[in-house]
């Protein structure tokens, strides 16, 4: 009986301590790759996945680096300028170590 009740209270600890982890967050929307002419906004900004160096994964964050490299110096679809998500996501593309120059719109 002590050792269920002991039990149980550590799988309720656990599960206490999983629901408070941080949710890793949206990922880039790199547009599957299309034939990108233009660039469409992000709809959120970066989360934890690519700022948390504990949680980001290569296979996330090249395709990333490869859109931006590729298409950063691009107008976006709607003629608009770079929203606050995009502006965020440009920045990363920075921090990350890529060239600036491909993305200099966007960061201003």
């Amino acid at each position: 009986m002590r050792t269920t009740v002991t039990l149980c209270g550590l799988l309720l600890a656990l599960t206490a301590c999983t629901a408070q982890a941080a949710e890793p967050g949206p990922v880039f929307d790199n547009e599957a790759n299309a034939d990108v002419t233009c660039l469409k906004h992000q709809a959120s900004a970066p989360g934890a996945r690519y700022s948390d160096e504990a949680e980001r994964r290569s296979d996330e964050v090249l395709p990333l680096l490869r859109y931006y490299t590729a298409h950063g110096r691009k107008q976006f679809c709607d003629g608009q300028g770079a929203s606050a998500n995009d502006k965020a996501w440009a920045q990363l593309y920075v921090q990350l170590g890529a060239d600036r120059a491909n993305v200099s719109a966007l960061v201003g």
